[in-house]
């Protein structure tokens, strides 16, 4: 799937694991800069893996529903299998921690 196929991606939707989150939030935990975390929410919005919300000023981003719940769990037990060990295991288990 495309909107996986990008580590920064997959770090938000592992991040969004947890509930649901501001831009703000997202930038912080991952440590991404403003201009990556929206484009990279944008992709996952098209790809209807994330829906938004609008809370005054704030975008609120959550994941579509179950069945991404349920994808995204996967993807990240798959991804910390093939990665045990790497830098990316820890920064992917600090996303979704």
């Amino acid at each position: 799937m495309f909107a996986l196929s990008t580590p920064s991606r997959v770090q938000i939707l592992g991040y969004l694991l947890s509930g649901s989150h501001t831009v703000s939030d997202i930038m912080d935990a991952l440590e991404m800069e403003q201009s990556a975390v929206s484009h990279q929410l944008r992709v996952l919005r098209d790809q209807q893996l994330v829906t938004v919300q609008q809370d005054g000023r704030a975008r609120v981003y959550t994941l579509y529903d179950d069945d991404v719940v349920a994808l995204v769990e996967g993807a990240l037990r798959h991804v910390e299998r093939r990665t045990r060990g790497t830098k990316l295991a820890g920064r992917l288990k600090r996303a979704s921690g």
